[in-house]
């Protein structure tokens, strides 16, 4: 009752609710069964007029109260219900805080961007723009997540599309040499001149349209699978372009900006359509991620040792392995999402081991350390317990 009474005081219905409970005797409204089950419906009556009524807080408040004191009567199941459905609807506001740290970190970008723009040359237009743009940022980003209850995925749509907008910007504007002047002699061209200014502006533009494209999709009910696809697709195919124009030998800066901008285009794409496809988590999104980036790093190792002469091989190995590590991942982690729900032996259900059998086939996995307490003998041979780390190696059903 404490806690119903708490949540329900300050509204005038919900206050002669509670009133009206704390007054009736124990003995007629708890003490037998009939009774019991009686109240209880005329309770979630109650409720679900207060739901109908706008008053959620309310309404809810109510259900859970059914729920704990008549838990057995067939009002409390309908209120069981009622709670879960409720709390099922209720906004994901996880993607607030980085909503509001990425819009002041933009908001800081675009104080020294819009300047720089304009060609400003004193130090105060700057000073004034770090003034200026972090609050802007924050407040506007906060403004949004006021009015708006956004998921993770819905905020990364929105903070990614800035960001991968800003690229495009820089990058389009290269390929079609935004502001350049050239001089040419014998036939050949050259660059001249001061292109910040134009490059500045490529960016800021890039980042606005990337915002305003990340809201219109935001609309939606975004999936943080989905999400991650897309953030990391992006990624690996800007890699991808970037060594498949190296491979073929391509050497106008121009083509090579088209072939990194397109591929990682084609990235973002097919890795938000793979994540939906597939039903892909976020953390397995992560984790193919990781297989490749560690698959490119040991090409590159590979490189620092032996040194390569052409370049295509310095480039096509780190390449090489980044695929194979990718593909190695998606392989290891084909049973990753389905294991997070399943009912399996060995600790967190066989989630993270290194082998699991599940009663009829073998599969692999990455090991997942987990915290734990070792015995360790002192210096006088006592054993005590030390924080320590574990590696399931073997989970199985047999």
């Amino acid at each position: 009752m404490p806690s119903f009474a708490r949540r329900c005081l300050g509204r005038p219905l919900g206050a002669a609710l509670v009133a009206a409970l704390l007054l009736v005797p124990p003995s007629g409204l708890f003490a037998q069964a009939p009774a019991a089950a009686d109240s209880a419906a005329v309770l979630l009556e109650t409720a679900r007029d207060f739901e109908a009524r706008g008053q959620g807080e309310v309404a809810e408040a109510l259900y859970a109260y059914i729920v704990e004191q008549f838990g057995a009567t067939p009002a409390g199941s309908d209120a069981r219900a009622a709670l879960e459905r409720w709390r099922a609807a209720e906004p994901d506001r996880s993607g607030r805080v980085e909503l509001q740290v990425w819009g002041t970190l933009y908001g800081l970008w675009l104080g020294v961007a819009v300047p720089t723009a304009f060609g400003a040359e004193d130090t105060e237009a700057y000073g004034a723009g770090i003034l200026l743009g972090a609050p802007a940022g924050f407040l506007a980003a906060r403004a949004i997540t006021s009015s708006r209850s956004l998921t993770e995925g819905q905020t990364r749509a929105i903070t990614w599309g800035g960001t991968w907008g800003t690229y495009q910007g820089l990058g389009w504007g290269e390929v079609f040499d935004v502001g350049a002047d050239q001089f040419c002699s014998d036939g050949v061209c050259y660059e001249t001149g001061d292109r910040s200014e134009e490059q500045f502006a490529s960016m800021i533009a890039g980042g606005l349209v990337g915002v305003v494209v990340g809201s219109v999709l935001s609309r939606r009910e975004i999936d943080p699978g989905v999400a991650q696809g897309a953030h990391y697709g992006s990624m690996f195919g800007t890699w991808v372009g970037v060594a498949s124009a190296t491979l073929l030998g391509e050497e106008q800066d121009d083509r090579v900006w088209a072939a990194t901008l397109l591929a990682g285009n084609a990235g973002l794409v097919g890795g938000a359509w793979a994540a939906e496809r597939f039903g892909l988590s976020r953390d397995r999104v992560r984790l193919v991620g990781l297989g490749a980036l560690l698959g490119g790093l040991a090409g590159v190792g590979l490189d620092l040792m032996i040194q390569p002469d052409d370049e295509k091989v310095a480039i096509g190995i780190p390449f090489a392995l980044s695929l194979g590590g990718l593909a190695t991942t998606v392989h290891l982690t084909r049973d990753y999402d389905a294991g997070a729900t399943a009912s399996a032996p060995g600790g967190a259900d066989g989630v993270g081991a290194l082998l699991r059998f599940d009663g009829a086939a073998w599969s692999a996995g990455i090991p997942t350390p987990q915290p734990t307490l070792v015995r360790v003998p002192d210096a006088t041979g006592r054993e005590r317990f030390r924080p320590g780390l574990r590696f399931t190696l073997l989970s199985g059903r047999f």
